[in-house]
């Protein structure tokens, strides 16, 4: 017994110490540091600050954000996660232009900003956001009328004709390449229409824009006036039936290689895939489809690599479910489809995640 040594944390070398840490959360992390000067100095590491999730903190105040952005958040961080105020009681200011400037020079490498229930209409631009950003994901936000107009107060310029014309630069300024929306409700056609000058737009999810017209898709899709014409990633969900057949989808999206429809209504959407030769990448997902909808709108896609169903309901015919009850399991509810697919696109990879055959082919 007397060989038997102790052994405390701070024998442990500094990089097991900050992979222990690294499973805490922000919380956890501030309080940790009042342990002793070693495990503050340890707290620091900006290896601990890549990610910073505080989309769970119920209590996080602009006095908050300024203690994390001083003592804690620096050159390491990536990726930023956010939750407002905006269904709070306590109401008030949340991001404001001075903290956004020093998180911009603090914090050069943030590539990605999630923002939940956030209101952003004490902001007039996108442009006080972090120049570094590349993705910019907005749930259940508010939005002033012109916050995606990068430099809104740019002077008009002259060119050598004499004639004036509004600057351009504003579309370069923009780095954002991925821009998420869920239940945005205050995302207009006008918002929709300043993204176009966004040449770095590779990436657009829109999920449940109620205010976005049918006249503003139509727009948007080439070779609309304010056509998203570097678009290669577009994801459209909770859209009406007039909306995604005014998606403009059947006049061709020149370089868009993956497509994501989702909710009740995603038939004339499907409808216009004809259209989309150089398709590479389909998901489905939370939506009723039948098997000759899906051939008939997939069968042109020659280009087409992956096929994703997710959390799709296939209606079929009661007596072909039981006819094939012994054939279907539950990765491969639909094996009918999946052989039709490989017979029509036979370079496809099919994929069924949770999905499920219902009665009735409506």
């Amino acid at each position: 017994m007397a060989g038997i040594r102790t052994c405390t944390l701070d024998c442990f070398p500094e990089n097991i110490l900050i992979e222990i840490l690294s499973y805490l959360n922000v919380r956890e992390l501030i309080r940790n540091g009042r342990v002793c000067k070693r495990w503050r100095a340890l707290i620091k590491d900006q290896r601990l600050w890549r990610t910073v999730d505080l989309s769970t903190w119920k209590r996080v105040s602009s006095r908050v954000l300024w203690t994390l952005l001083r003592q804690y958040l620096g050159r390491g961080l990536c990726s930023l996660h956010l939750r407002g105020l905006l269904h709070s009681a306590r109401g008030g200011s949340f991001l404001s232009e001075p903290w956004l400037q020093t998180l911009s020079s603090k914090c050069p490498r943030l590539r990605r900003l999630t923002l939940t229930h956030t209101d952003l209409r004490g902001l007039h631009s996108c442009s006080l956001l972090p120049p570094s950003l590349q993705v910019l994901e907005l749930r259940s936000c508010e939005l002033p009328p012109g916050f995606f107009t990068q430099n809104p107060s740019k002077p008009v310029q002259t060119d050598q004709n004499g004639s004036g014309k509004e600057s351009q630069t504003s579309s370069c300024s923009c780095v954002i390449e991925a821009l998420i929306l869920d239940n945005v409700p205050s995302f207009t056609d006008q918002h929709l229409k300043s993204l176009s000058l966004w040449e770095r737009l590779r990436r657009l999810e829109l999920r449940d824009v109620l205010r976005v017209t049918v006249a503003g898709l139509k727009g948007c899709a080439p070779p609309g006036p304010h056509a998203l014409k570097h678009l290669t990633h577009l994801e459209l969900e909770g859209f009406s039936r007039q909306q995604m057949a005014a998606l403009g989808l059947a006049e061709g999206w020149a370089g868009l290689e993956r497509l994501t429809l989702g909710g009740r209504e995603v038939a004339p959407g499907l409808l216009c895939l004809n259209r989309l030769v150089g398709l590479h990448w389909l998901r489905l997902r939370g939506c009723r489809l039948t098997e000759t909808l899906v051939l008939r709108s997939c069968g042109a896609l020659k280009e087409l690599r992956m096929l994703e169903f997710l959390q799709v309901e296939f209606a079929i015919e009661a007596e072909r479910k039981d006819s094939k009850r012994d054939e279907k399991s539950e990765n491969d509810p639909m094996p009918g489809l999946r052989q039709a697919l490989s017979n029509l696109l036979p370079k496809c990879s099919v994929l069924f995640t949770q999905c499920t055959v219902i009665l009735g082919a409506d």
